[in-house]
């Protein structure tokens, strides 16, 4: 029995590619629907550095990666949103709530990925409210993230 070993790369690297690019949109969501509201929330909420590890172990928790977390937080620093003690707080938090993922995981919500997936292509596709395509970037993102690897195979 011979390892097909080009298979193996081109799926590892188009999992690779979706999961980069799919933290990119979400990130990028993110920013744009960045208001006064969202401000006004990333203030109250990380305004300490306790409620910015427990920020960062809820978010971490619901995208289930660690890496998409801080991804984001690095473009909430570089948009002025976050102060670097904010950030500094919600990554600390990110790398707890890679513990709480892997509970997440056994409980394999991963399943619902697919279905955020197309809410977030029908809201980036058959939306013209700002809003709605934001958000639609972002469901993109987290179902994309979320997918278990074994749904990444491209062939």
């Amino acid at each position: 029995m011979s390892i097909n070993w080009q298979e193996i790369i081109f799926h590892f690297l188009g999992g690779l590619g979706l999961f980069l690019y799919s933290i990119k949109t979400m990130g990028d969501g993110l920013q744009q629907a960045a208001g006064d509201r969202l401000r006004y929330y990333i203030d109250k909420y990380t305004s300490n550095p306790f409620l910015g590890v427990l920020v960062g172990i809820v978010v971490t928790a619901l995208i289930q990666s660690s890496t998409g977390v801080t991804v984001i937080t690095v473009g909430l620093v570089s948009a002025s949103l976050l102060t670097l003690r904010q950030a500094i707080g919600i990554i600390m938090g990110a790398n707890i709530g890679t513990t709480v993922t892997s509970f997440i995981i056994g409980f394999k919500l991963g399943e619902y990925a697919l279905p955020l997936i197309f809410l977030g292509t029908m809201f980036l596709f058959f939306t013209k409210n700002r809003t709605a395509n934001n958000i639609g970037r972002i469901l993109f993102g987290v179902g994309v993230s979320s997918m278990p690897s074994t749904s990444l195979v491209l062939g």
